[in-house]
């Protein structure tokens, strides 16, 4: 079996979970160790029983779970009910064959459950500029045999170029693009228009899109409603706000008014539909 470093990865399935740690896995899946306040703790004793991430099937697709350093990761591998209020709400306005965008993809929890609803005459588009999280997101769209998902190895920006981003090591799906001051493990990574990376992607109209960029959702967002053409414009929308503080403006008063109406708000997210 080769590392989980190694740049060739091992095929899917090499990193199974053996009985011990399916055992874990089953039993916080069925109960309330499933809940955020006890994953860490689930990850760190399956971890002891055998370094390393873990194989498995997650919302019908297929992933390798980095558990350990990933807060994405440890929640879809515990709890399969993670984040299921928002992917109902995005299968639900987002139809067969139909165009799903993805931007803040991470390892592809949304992604490839939206490309197994919207088929394979569908389209989903996944935007995540993080190398390392890419190249996971990657694997698993290659173990899940998505062929419907375009990657896009680029951060969504007000402009086209490059913007810095920071890892944050204790969280992997917690890197951000740097507004202030870089910390010293900021690095390059290319930025894109929202606008034109759906315009290369052939997009002429857009099914539902979730954004998770770790406060950066505005500089996203804005610019590309005041210059894509309406028909481009999502018929729904799911926002992380959590980190709205961060915001220089309000997009989700924008979208409001721009015809969007609040239909629902989980812990981290707000939920829109076009009216």
């Amino acid at each position: 079996m080769k590392p989980a470093n190694d740049p060739t990865p091992a095929p899917f399935g090499a990193f199974a979970p053996n009985g011990a740690q399916a055992a874990i896995i089953s039993l916080a899946q069925r109960s309330r160790l499933k809940r955020g306040a006890f994953r860490p703790m689930l990850s760190r004793l399956v971890n002891l029983l055998r370094a390393g991430p873990l194989d498995v099937s997650y919302q019908g697709a297929s992933f390798r779970f980095y558990h350990q350093a990933s807060a994405t990761e440890r929640g879809a591998l515990f709890n399969p009910d993670y984040n299921v209020e928002e992917l109902d709400f995005l299968r639900s306005h987002c139809r067969k064959g139909g165009v799903f965008v993805d931007v803040g993809a991470n390892v592809g929890t949304y992604a490839l459950a939206l490309a197994r609803h919207v088929g394979a005459n569908g389209k989903v588009i996944a935007i995540e500029p993080h190398p390392v999280t890419h190249a996971r997101l990657k694997f698993n769209c290659e173990a899940s045999g998505a062929a419907e998902v375009k990657l896009v190895a680029a951060a969504a920006g007000p402009a086209d170029g490059e913007l810095l981003i920071e890892t944050d090591g204790d969280n992997l799906g917690a890197s951000h693009i740097v507004t202030g001051q870089p910390a010293g493990n900021a690095f390059k990574v290319p930025a894109l228009r929202l606008q034109r990376i759906l315009d290369e992607a052939g997009v002429s109209q857009v099914d539902a899109l979730k954004i998770d960029v770790e406060g950066f959702e505005d500089r996203v967002l804005t610019g590309f409603f005041r210059e894509a053409p309406p028909s481009l414009w999502p018929r729904a929308v799911v926002i992380e706000h959590l980190s709205r503080n961060e915001w220089l403006a309000d997009c989700i008063a924008d979208m409001r008014a721009r015809g969007y109406a609040e239909t629902g708000k989980t812990r981290s997210n707000t939920l829109l539909v076009r009216q």
